[in-house]
């Protein structure tokens, strides 16, 4: 495994910035390229044309989190569809049937002639969002009302295009039959910027009840993540001082990604040598999966 050193937040933040940069043509080319939008997809609920709608949804609410006129437009986007969208949790909906629901929505946001000008928008929203966030600092806090009371930050937004972007590029080109390949230093930049956020999140408080229980996340190349579970709530700290943890899992940066977004069954990834387990309790591993859930 590779040396893993104390991350530069700023630094690290720019190198997000400039694989989204690049990965944002390739998506527009992929788009593009696309011989029967009908096709299925990576997501066995949509087809290839559902997915990129949904990445168009995603292009267009996170540009209005930082582009006032994008926000003006999202909103025009909410208003003109069958039913609303708020900021307000209904009570008892956990973070994943919430995020459920809006990529549900999302499919349904753009009529038939937007859907032909996916790539376009893509291309015209990828674009404004660099525009207007560049020189910001990545700890800008930025307010994603449809996320709940998740704190974010720019960085963690950066994360999540850049997430967005190379995942849902993989389902597209799994029904288009085109190569989509993902680099590692893109899938550790995923994962610096956003995953300490949204594990958190996403926490099954149900799951997490009662449970304490340590994780000692060491992506090759970085970066390492302190996950700590205590009783249905959870904290994930980038570089964390040394301390007994109850397992360790050492990952492949791409294979860890995939995982995560359900796109790579765990023993496959375990199978490949690419996900391995140690410490104390290497057998707790697969349960980190369980109680950081998804959609």
């Amino acid at each position: 495994m590779g040396t893993v050193t104390t991350f530069d937040p700023v630094t690290e933040h720019e190198r997000a910035r400039a694989a989204l940069a690049a990965a944002i043509p390739r998506l527009v080319g992929l788009l593009r390229a696309v011989p029967d939008p009908d096709a299925g997809s990576g997501v066995p609920v949509w087809s290839v044309g559902d997915v990129g709608t949904h990445l168009a949804a995603v292009y267009l609410a996170y540009t209005s989190l930082v582009s006032p006129e994008a926000t003006t437009e999202w909103e025009d986007v909410l208003r003109s569809a069958e039913g609303t969208l708020t900021g307000e949790t209904p009570a008892g909906e956990t973070f994943v049937e919430r995020i459920t629901a809006m990529n549900a929505r999302s499919i349904t946001l753009f009529g038939r002639e937007e859907r032909a000008r996916t790539a376009d928008f893509v291309a015209e929203r990828g674009e404004t969002f660099l525009r207007v966030t560049e020189g910001l600092a990545p700890d800008t806090p930025v307010s994603a009302p449809w996320y709940g009371e998740v704190p974010f930050t720019l960085a963690t937004v950066t994360g999540l295009m850049l997430s967005e972007t190379l995942v849902h590029g993989l389902d597209i080109a799994r029904g288009a039959r085109l190569p989509w390949p993902i680099g590692r230093d893109e899938a550790r930049l995923v994962l610096g910027q956003s995953m300490p956020t949204m594990m958190t999140a996403a926490l099954d408080p149900a799951k997490a009840r009662g449970v304490r229980v340590a994780f000692d996340l060491a992506i090759e190349g970085g970066p390492r993540l302190a996950v700590v579970v205590d009783d249905g709530t959870a904290t994930v700290t980038r570089d964390a001082p040394p301390r007994a943890y109850d397992c360790r899992i050492v990952a492949d940066p791409v294979t860890f990604l995939l995982v995560s977004f359900r796109r790579t069954p765990i023993w496959k990834a375990v199978a490949s040598g690419r996900m391995r387990a140690g410490g104390r309790r290497p057998w707790l591993a697969p349960r980190l999966g369980r109680l950081v859930a998804g959609p």
